[in-house]
């Protein structure tokens, strides 16, 4: 673990808690809650090309973009690629979300019960019990094949950057 990594949200730096985790590296699983209140892990979705989007909030307007952005990217992935997004939300919160939104090909999971994988992954900021933004392309073998840390919060992922790992794990 490393305590000096930090992301910085309108300039201000917020350090990050729980494993750095780098491209080659065994995806850690981790446990989260799907909108329906279900536990869902890393492992239960094996064999699929996984994009983790690691998220603040849902209600935040990047986040908002981001999610969306990448739901009507997923169509063009195919049945072999599953978009998780991953934030702190509450499932209640992700549900409403997700119908206000018209999001159907993103599985939104809340880690706001253990921050499993905010700790498996390094993104967790304790001052805020936040997720940093990021994004990691898994494939269908459980290995990293893309980490892409936002380093402010406020910014968007580089989309095309992420659509080219993802479309290479295919």
């Amino acid at each position: 673990m490393s305590d000096d990594r930090t992301v910085t949200l309108n300039g201000s730096p917020l350090a990050l808690a729980g494993n750095e985790v780098k491209v080659g590296d065994k995806a850690p699983d981790f446990t989260a809650l799907d909108k329906d209140l279900k536990a869902v892990s890393l492992s239960s979705l094996k064999g699929k090309v996984r994009v983790l989007l690691s998220l603040p909030s849902l209600d935040t307007p990047v986040c908002d973009l981001e999610t969306r952005r990448f739901n009507e990217e997923a169509s063009g992935l195919g049945d072999q690629v599953r978009v998780l997004a991953i934030s702190m939300d509450l499932p209640f919160a992700q549900k409403r979300w997700c119908a206000a939104a018209g999001v159907e090909r993103v599985q939104t999971l809340s880690d706001h019960r253990e921050a499993a994988f905010g700790r498996a992954y390094g993104m967790l900021i304790p001052d805020i019990r936040l997720l940093a933004r990021a994004v990691f392309v898994v494939d269908a073998d459980d290995v990293l094949r893309y980490v892409q840390l936002v380093p402010e919060i406020s910014h968007e992922p580089d989309y095309q950057a992420v659509l080219r790992a993802v479309r290479e794990s295919i």
